[in-house]
């Protein structure tokens, strides 16, 4: 007999998914200041970086981590297939719409770039969220799911604008709290668009497939794999504002 699964939220992994989104926050809008160089040319590694830092920690990861949070008598697993594509998506609309924005950084230009942005997150988000395997299927409340699109358009503009306007550290700390909150918000509000609805009566039973893990097994990769590219990140960054200072500069 279906029936709806009884589900609720770890404060912990919650707390821990807002702190990698704040992180990847900082870090994407530290690279940021960097994609445009002296010349007017576009920096494709600094690019990347902001772009795998804003899209692939500061939103995959956490989305990862906070699905960790979930916690229910259901045993999940993922499609490494869709997880990894997931990736991909949130990773490429990001540097896609820093690239837009970072020449010429217009009204119009930030809003567009935003919008595609903040549809990217979403793609990223459901098909996130389309690669669980459980014993049963979603049912969706599609208030909850346009709701937040909405969140991850306005968090999408705003990060753009924020990530070529703080010129200081303690700017780009504030602006990186507020944008894990705007993630968070997006992602807690899509996964309560969606109801667990069991058709099986084991529960426990991890569901068969190609590529399929535990969701205590992802989750976890997720983590240290994200806490590994922010420290990378960090000394890069580290190095390039020490660095700065010593390049010769025109007489």
């Amino acid at each position: 007999m279906n029936s709806v699964v009884t589900t609720n939220l770890d404060g912990e992994y919650v707390a821990l998914s807002y702190l990698i989104s704040v992180v990847g926050s900082f870090l994407a809008l530290t690279a940021a200041r960097h994609v445009v160089r002296r010349d007017g040319s576009i920096s494709g590694f600094h690019l990347l970086t902001a772009g795998a830092a804003l899209g692939g920690i500061g939103v995959w990861s956490m989305h990862f981590v906070g699905m960790l949070a979930l916690r229910s008598d259901l045993t999940i697993g993922y499609s490494i297939t869709e997880t990894l594509v997931s990736l991909l998506a949130a990773v490429g609309a990001t540097s896609l719409a820093i690239y837009f924005v970072a020449k010429h950084t217009t009204t119009t230009r930030v809003v567009t770039a935003g919008a595609v942005l903040g549809l990217g997150v979403c793609v990223m988000h459901y098909l996130g969220l389309y690669g669980m395997r459980f014993g049963g299927y979603f049912q969706w409340s599609y208030g909850l799911v346009l709701l937040s699109i909405a969140i991850a358009i306005v968090a999408a503009i705003a990060a753009l604008w924020l990530a070529f306007h703080t010129n200081t550290w303690t700017l780009r700390i504030v602006a990186a709290l507020v944008m894990g909150v705007a993630v968070c918000a997006m992602h807690y509000t899509g996964m309560s668009a969606a109801d667990l609805i069991c058709t099986t009566a084991y529960r426990g039973k991890l569901p068969r497939g190609f590529g399929v893990v535990s969701a205590q097994q992802l989750p976890m990769l997720v983590t240290a794999l994200a806490l590994g590219i922010a420290a990378i990140l960090a000394i890069h960054q580290f190095f390039q504002r020490v660095e700065a200072p010593m390049r010769p500069t025109a007489s």
